[in-house]
């Protein structure tokens, strides 16, 4: 794109508990929204993934399809007893879950958008998030399939007539994902079973190429995985969760992080430096790198390239939420849920941190397509009080709050980042605050600290008189800094004296373990 007023205008969808609005995005003029579609009655709302479609579930089973451009209402369907439905990705097919009148009765429909006639019906007694939607297409809508016992089903996505026109079987398969665009390949997943391990196989799309799997991995302990193809479908990233952790050092079970390409170039565990559970992990738009946040808190933050290998350390702080903008260079680092809400912004290709700062209580969080702002939002029903949306610069700064008595649901307009400028102007602008790039992780507290020579003249405040703190308030505040990495996060890898000392003293409780069971074994003997 060659200019930046060519790009396409930035829209929210903001949806309170009976209607929803969509917003213009910003910049706002006198710093208020304004809206292009106004409180709409609905009961759920969401964009189709490339942004052409919305589609709307209003009462009485009624499914409204919007034309994003002209925000007007395309097409209409009226569905009784409507349970789910859902958007193909580029918005050519609607489907539809009802509730069974009677046994035999074909309840998931596929429509036709533009036409609004169904071109496909299949009956499905229960839905969960591995099975729905029923048929899953490729982000391109070249390949559409669905998971059945003990098989893969296919279709031809521009004529659903057919009927299956072929079918692969994976005995024992459990969930499936396919690869982005292209849609050559997808990736299933078969749980443990009368003693045989686990396994997350790639197949072809290609019917003539389906005689065995493109790669495998075995593995034991798993009960359910995530999948995370990259953009070009060279290679899937898949977390591993067991329900159990044998270390029990965790209540919440074990997850490991696993990498398999198409190729068969790389199959085996991400080698991740610090124990624990993966909180999250998120490939870059360039499918050339990826960022995962994991361990025990505080947790550690790292990119790596796409063979596993480290290309920047982010440190360790309160995290567990990773988010790349569209145009892959800058990356939020966040930690949402039950920790405070700090936010890291980063600028991976210069390694330089951007700035930092909270949003607490956030249930959502995502960049805008242009990758020059950052969205949280504070919902319900999982928050029923202090509902809002923040937007920020990309820096961290706050540029915009709003508050609602409920809000449910507050998401971007999906657009391909190659219709939005590039924002290395933005960046340097940015790179005029002379936020020194982070130094080796030896340098200790220090690192955090910007030179002289790139620090920008500020005067500093006069400092104020420190306030008085009692004893266990000096105590909590060492015990909140070892939990949630408060010197990490600003910069520094060492340890405090405390933290190191726990660390010695779990150290020799473990070599004291290790001892008494080899003389109770030498005993036995």
């Amino acid at each position: 794109m060659s200019s930046v007023e060519q790009s396409p205008a930035l829209e929210i969808l903001v949806r309170e508990p009976d209607c929803f609005s969509i917003w213009a995005g910003p910049p706002f003029p006198n710093s208020k929204p304004t809206s292009k579609l106004e409180k709409i009655p609905c009961t759920s709302a969401k964009f189709s993934e490339d942004g052409s479609k919305l589609l709307v579930t209003k009462p009485n089973g009624v499914v409204s399809i919007y034309n994003c451009k002209t925000l007007t209402e395309i097409r209409s369907f009226e569905v009784p007893n409507l349970l789910a439905s859902a958007l193909s990705p580029c918005g050519a097919y609607l489907q539809t879950f009802h509730k069974s009148s009677s046994p035999q009765e074909k309840n998931v429909m596929v429509w036709n958008v533009e036409s609004g006639v169904p071109v496909y019906q299949l009956l499905q007694k229960n839905m969960s998030k591995t099975t729905w939607p029923s048929i899953q297409f490729s982000s391109d809508e070249s390949t559409a399939c669905r998971m059945v016992t003990n098989e893969i089903h296919f279709f031809d996505p521009k004529d659903f007539s057919k009927g299956i026109i072929y079918k692969l079987r994976v005995p024992g398969v459990a969930a499936i994902g396919i690869s982005k665009a292209p849609g050559s390949y997808f990736v299933a997943f078969v749980p443990e079973a009368k003693g045989m391990p686990a396994s997350v196989q790639i197949y072809s799309c290609n019917k003539d190429l389906q005689t065995q799997p493109l790669a495998r991995r075995s593995f034991f302990r798993c009960s359910s995985v995530q999948f995370h193809w990259n953009k070009d479908s060279f290679g899937v990233l898949f977390v591993a969760q067991s329900d159990v952790d044998k270390t029990n050092q965790s209540y919440y079970g074990e997850t490991k992080l696993n990498y398999l390409t198409v190729d068969g170039s790389h199959e085996g565990l991400v080698s991740l430096k610090k124990e624990g559970p993966v909180h999250d992990v998120q490939w870059s738009i360039s499918g050339s790198e990826f960022a995962v946040v994991y361990g025990f808190m505080p947790a550690k933050a790292t990119v790596f390239d796409k063979k596993c290998k480290v290309l920047v350390e982010l440190g360790e702080g309160p995290y567990n939420t990773i988010r790349w903008n569209p145009q892959g260079r800058l990356l939020c680092l966040a930690g949402f849920g039950n920790l405070p809400g700090n936010m890291a912004f980063w600028d991976c290709s210069q390694k330089r941190l951007l700035g930092s700062t909270k949003a607490e209580c956030s249930v959502t969080s995502e960049w805008s397509p242009d990758g020059h702002y950052f969205m949280t939002a504070t919902t319900a029903p999982r928050l029923q009080i202090d509902n809002c949306v923040k937007i920020f610069h990309c820096d961290g700064s706050l540029y915009f709050t709003k508050m609602f008595d409920r809000l449910y649901q507050a998401e971007w307009k999906p657009e391909a980042p190659e219709k939005f400028g590039e924002i290395n102007d933005l960046v340097k602008s940015l790179g005029g605050l002379k936020i020194e790039e982070p130094r080796k992780q030896a340098q200790g507290s220090k690192a955090a600290q910007p030179s002289s020579s790139k620090t920008a003249n500020v005067s500093a405040p006069p400092a104020k008189p420190a306030a008085y703190r009692p004893p266990h308030a000096k105590n909590a505040a060492v015990v909140q800094q070892e939990l949630f990495g408060g010197l990490a996060a600003s910069g520094s890898g060492e340890m405090s004296k405390n933290a190191l000392r726990n660390k010695k003293r779990r150290e020799k409780q473990r070599e004291k373990k290790a001892t008494e069971a080899s003389g109770a074994g030498e005993n036995d003997n």
